[in-house]
């Protein structure tokens, strides 16, 4: 039985123009529908709106959808059951995992670098540690004292003061993004957004009930423009705008809460002005808003000409971060930075999903955390050879593409000048690469027009991603794609 039911209007609106390029009909609706499914935006197990329901939808006769299901039943997409209708299936455990160098894949859906050098070492230091912690239980909702201590440091070092009781230990940032979003918006509360967006944190927030309000936020200075020796700080003039638009949604839909990137968006690569966060946070603290704030990328500054405080050092603001990114993803560990009275609510809620974070884990982020300054400048070398690298290799290869030039975080968020994200992301599976379309950072099928592309990988896997979207592309000039009005600036 599927867990989920999508409607057919649902389903339009993950599709977006799908009926761009030269394909029949039948096969164009099916790659869509299969690509919605392979980077999640339609999960496993989901029911797919009946055939005659989502023909009268689209606009299409039945018999297109008819086959649209037919084809996607046959490649494993789809599992259809008489009187029970059609469930997202994917096609074994290897499709199911996407893995990056098994199987000759390439993963770039994942914006991340690999581990830090020495985190073994980090680990061993960490089990030394551990039978100091085996007396106990060992369920921990809130996090061993000393990492506490440690992580409170770290933020008071930046510029916030923190005591320990301001902090409460996560299994990860999207652990704390849910557990915030559960804990601070009832069913049909609002939550201002950002778009695009990190896709997880707005699915969190629709999970909890919210209903979301989205304000458009656009990329930095390209990189051409900065070779012609313009000015780029990290946050250029269009942030007044934004700041605007966010002081205006804040103020008129009276969210219960906002999600915020605010250094290093993900996936623009935008950081917000010091006088953009006084704004945003004023106008909060008049509505009575909650901003939470995702610092996971905060401190990947690469050479970002002017620095920044923690945004709750400018005004009240929830902080979440995480080592993820910084050190590795397979550690997963983060931590929620708040008032105390919050860090108890949070608490208290928290056992309705998980009973605590690992110890192991926690001794190990101890450990790393008194290098951490090492930590970040290995990374800020590494993200500065990949970024120039791949601003090189995109301006030989694309050169009617829109590259900006990112100042620091794990991505950047490149304009194709055309509505093909979703085809050139299904094409270049066939070449070896996984890359996730620019709809998958928006809602209701926006960023058709864009795509993230990492910049933390190695020169060599760069080349190769690169090649694979070349490929791709160029099997796209062979169908013309007709103009469509320009969704990013419209959500």
């Amino acid at each position: 039985m599927a867990e989920t039911v999508l409607t057919a209007r649902s389903v339009e609106n993950l599709l977006g123009d799908w009926r761009a390029g030269g394909a029949a009909a039948y096969m164009a609706l099916a790659e869509r529908i299969r690509l919605l499914m392979l980077d999640g935006r339609i999960p496993v197990d989901t029911r797919l709106p009946a055939e005659r329901e989502l023909s009268e939808r689209l606009g299409v006769s039945r018999t297109t959808v008819t086959a649209a299901y037919r084809h996607l039943r046959e490649a494993g997409y789809l599992d259809s059951v008489r009187g029970s209708g059609s469930a997202a299936r994917l096609p074994g455990a290897r499709l199911a995992a996407a893995p990056s160098h098994d199987a000759g894949f390439l993963d770039f859906s994942q914006a991340t670098t690999p581990a830090i050098p020495g985190l073994a070492d980090d680990a061993r230091a960490a089990v030394e540690e551990l039978p100091l912690h085996l007396g106990g239980h060992g369920f921990d909702p809130v996090g061993i004292p000393s990492l506490r201590e440690a992580l409170a440091q770290r933020y008071s070092d930046r510029g916030l003061p923190t005591s320990p009781d301001q902090i409460m230990v996560t299994i990860g940032a999207q652990h704390a993004i849910a557990l915030l979003a559960r804990t601070l918006v009832s069913r049909g509360d609002r939550a201002v957004i950002e778009v695009p967006t990190y896709p997880h944190s707005y699915e969190a927030l629709r999970a909890a009930g919210a209903r979301l309000v989205p304000v458009g936020i656009t990329p930095q200075r390209d990189a051409a423009a900065r070779a012609g020796g313009l000015a780029d700080d990290g946050s250029d003039d269009d942030g007044a705008d934004e700041a605007d638009d966010l002081v205006q949604a804040i103020s008129f839909s009276n969210p219960a809460l906002a999600y915020l990137i605010p250094d290093f968006h993900n996936p623009t690569g935008r950081s917000m002005t010091v006088e953009a966060r006084e704004r945003i946070l004023a106008a909060a603290s008049r509505q009575g808003t909650i901003i939470v704030a995702d610092e996971t990328t905060a401190e990947m500054d690469i050479d970002r000409q002017q620095s920044y405080l923690p945004l709750a050092a400018y005004g009240d603001a929830v902080m979440i971060g995480s080592v993820g990114k910084t050190v590795w993803g397979g550690l997963r560990l983060g931590w929620i930075r708040a008032e105390a009275p919050l860090i108890r609510r949070l608490v208290a809620n928290r056992s309705h999903n998980d009973l605590g974070t690992p110890i192991l884990d926690q001794l190990v982020v101890k450990q790393v955390l008194r290098r951490m300054d090492e930590v970040l400048a290995i990374r800020r070398e590494q993200l500065r050879v990949g970024r120039d690298h791949l601003e090189g290799r995109l301006a030989e290869t694309f050169p009617d593409w829109t590259v900006p030039h990112v100042n620091g975080g794990l991505a950047t968020w490149v304009n194709l000048g055309t509505p093909v994200s979703s085809q050139l992301a299904l094409g270049a599976r066939a070449h070896g690469l996984i890359i996730a379309a620019g709809p998958r950072f928006g809602i209701d099928g926006a960023f058709e027009r864009f795509l993230r592309i990492p910049i933390g990988y190695t020169p060599d896997e760069t080349d190769r991603a690169v090649e694979a979207l070349a490929r791709s592309w160029a099997a796209l000039g062979s169908h013309p794609v007709p103009d469509a009005p320009y969704l990013a600036a419209v959500v």
